[in-house]
């Protein structure tokens, strides 16, 4: 099934994005993003080597010019942070695509709103083009919109916890709401709990741990890969109304 999707003017035909965190090496870390295949890898600015030729750098393993990168400021509790971190990128990289998350404490890694809109704004206007990662919350993701964000990510769950997607509800309502792509992003822990968020509408999944902490990334990864084709295409064939009571595959009536 061809089913591209665009942000910001960039199409992509997978709507998976890996991380680059938590893997063993770079080696296994592209071994999965193959197995994935998934075209864009988030890569957070302040843990990840990709500036550093004396040292193992991501590039010589997933090639920048092949997939495209996505600087993320994983580790940013402040929006000055988190700004300064993806100006670095760009210096860096010339990455204007990113995602940006701005943590509000170390236990939830739960997003502080209020520095996470204050961030977007700046950044839009700096000329960045900011994929936002966001409480499963229709009222701030529409204010992110208007603030300038690409895309809209909600988390599933809390970052790492593997819970899956724990309000269906906000996330639809999200997707209802948004004119720009919204992806869920974070608590992603099996294949089933893609697939749902892809059958809610979500325009595509990003993950991390999910994959790397599986105790085989590799398959993992592929599995990964079916469930978000599988979730799409059940979005778009639509699926049966939920009923109270039993409904017959056959006919009753006329029954010898």
């Amino acid at each position: 099934m061809t089913d591209s999707w665009s942000v910001a003017g960039r199409t992509f035909d997978s709507r998976l994005i890996v991380g680059t965190g938590k893997y063993k090496d770079f080696e296994q870390n592209a071994a999965a993003l193959e197995a994935s295949g998934a075209q864009i890898v988030t890569v957070a600015v302040r843990r990840v080597n990709v500036s550093d030729p004396n040292a193992p750098m991501l590039t010589d393993y997933i090639d920048p010019k092949k997939v495209t990168y996505l600087p993320n400021t994983a580790g940013c509790f402040t929006g000055d942070e988190a700004i300064r971190t993806l100006r670095l990128a760009r210096e860096a990289g010339g990455w204007d695509l990113v995602k940006l998350e701005v943590l509000g404490e170390a236990k939830t890694l739960y997003p502080d709103m209020r520095e996470t809109l204050k961030a977007t704004e700046i950044l839009a206007k700096e000329g960045f083009l900011p994929m936002v990662y966001c409480a499963d919350d229709p009222i701030a993701a529409k204010q992110l919109e208007d603030a300038g964000a690409v895309a809209i990510m909600p988390l599933g769950a809390p970052i790492g916890s593997g819970l899956g997607i724990q309000n269906k509800v906000m996330i639809r309502l999200i997707v209802e709401g948004a004119k720009v792509p919204v992806l869920v992003d974070a608590g992603v822990g099996t294949a089933s709990d893609a697939a749902v968020a892809m059958e809610l509408g979500c325009d595509g999944v990003l993950m991390n741990t999910a994959i790397a902490e599986a105790r085989d990334p590799i398959m993992m990864a592929g599995a990964m890969k079916l469930a978000v084709q599988s979730g799409r295409a059940a979005y778009l064939a639509g699926r049966m109304g939920r009923r109270q009571y039993a409904d017959p595959s056959s006919p009753l009536a006329g029954l010898i």
